[in-house]
């Protein structure tokens, strides 16, 4: 009898989510016929104008804010770019910049080429669990301090920085605060991140790759780092990628649309992995902390063994070791480093995040593998 080749397992959407079918669907109609220039004039191109407009509305309201205060950008890293070097060009009397030793490398790399230029750059560390502390933020803050930059949620282990309180009590001082939210739009509520500045990616809520976008507060002033023509209020010229800006739109309509119960089933089936992995393997360490991180993540270290190793004894399941940045390195995780985890515990740690497309099924199967091949492992 013939065996029936079955899917891999997909448990990497931290890294990337597949196009939903809404936000495919939403997106055909600019690619087949919509090719107008939004800059333009005639009919052709003022319905391109209407089409993003229409998507910076549906992304305002995910997020909690006014239209005019979105600007699109090719990714949430350039999103990230522009407000951090946005900023120090354009408040050049400040000269210290404040950051988390787990940021993604989309804010750490613009704050240390920030450093190179002759910014007091200080980098707050994190606790055991991977959480900054408010308190350890707030002993950072200086007079010349020019912004504080926290991510919401971090990637790799998921978890949720205080990031909304920080925002009040830096702004309450007359600090700028940008926030990355990149991994948590979509997944919990993020209105109340009362930031200046805030990154969101379109491909990590099922929206295309090549999309995202920086929210400016009103009054924030930013200097562009392209120039060009006048798009996107100045701050980010070059023509708009319409396509995947209305297809981002449209995924974050449908994220403020199902987020609750997103998040539950969501909740539930990552917690459903964790148990199922630790009812099996003895000693099972979960990095990150047991509630206050993003519903989807499970970041798990298995003792004695290299995750890289275990998943490619489970070519079922596609996962990660990490960030997807990093994806081929040989060193242990910079997240779990500044944790104070251990390099072999950090060496044994796998990602497994979930998505809205992932079964019951998928769980079960996924957890027999890893299961299986740390078995596997550990026999020789």
């Amino acid at each position: 009898m013939r065996r029936v080749k079955r899917e891999p397992i997909y448990l990497d959407y931290n890294a990337t989510t597949p196009l939903l079918p809404e936000v495919l669907d939403a997106m055909l109609p600019l690619l087949r016929d919509g090719f107008g220039n939004p800059s333009s004039g005639h009919a052709r191109g003022r319905t391109a104008r209407a089409a993003v407009e229409r998507a910076r509305q549906q992304v305002a309201e995910l997020v909690g804010r006014a239209a005019d205060e979105i600007v699109f950008t090719g990714s949430g890293t350039e999103a990230s770019n522009l407000a951090l070097a946005g900023l120090a060009r354009a408040h050049r009397e400040k000269r210290r910049i404040v950051t988390t030793s787990i940021e993604h490398p989309a804010t750490l790399e613009p704050c240390r080429r920030l450093a190179q230029d002759g910014y007091e750059l200080v980098i707050v560390p994190v606790e055991p669990d991977g959480r900054v502390t408010t308190r350890a933020v707030l002993d950072a803050l200086t007079p010349d301090t020019l912004c504080v930059s926290v991510m919401h949620a971090n990637n790799e282990t998921g978890a949720l920085q205080p990031a909304a309180e920080i925002a009040a009590l830096a702004r309450a001082q007359g600090i700028l605060v940008h926030v990355d939210a990149a991994q948590s739009a979509g997944k919990v509520p993020i209105g109340e991140l009362d930031a200046d500045l805030l990154t969101l990616a379109g491909h990590k809520l099922y929206a295309p790759k090549g999309v995202g976008a920086l929210v400016v507060r009103r009054g924030t002033t930013l200097a562009p780092q392209l120039l060009g023509g006048g798009q996107e209020r100045g701050l980010r010229p070059g023509t708009e990628n319409v396509a995947s800006i209305v297809g981002f739109g449209a995924a974050c309509a449908l994220a403020a649309r199902e987020l609750p119960a997103r998040q539950a089933r969501l909740r539930a089936l990552a917690s459903g992995l964790l148990w199922r992995l630790r009812a099996e393997i003895p000693g099972l360490v979960l990095n990150g902390p047991e509630l206050e991180r993003l519903p989807n993540t499970v970041n798990v270290s298995f003792p004695g063994l290299v995750g890289r190793e275990l998943l490619d004894r489970s070519p079922e399941l596609e996962a990660s070791t990490g960030s997807a940045c990093h994806s081929d390195s040989e060193h242990p995780s910079a997240v779990l480093a500044a944790m104070g985890v251990s390099r072999e515990r950090a060496l044994g740690g796998v990602r497994l995040s979930v998505g809205v497309l992932t079964t019951e099924e998928q769980i079960e199967r996924a957890a027999a593998c890893l299961v299986s091949a740390a078995r596997s492992l550990r026999s020789g």
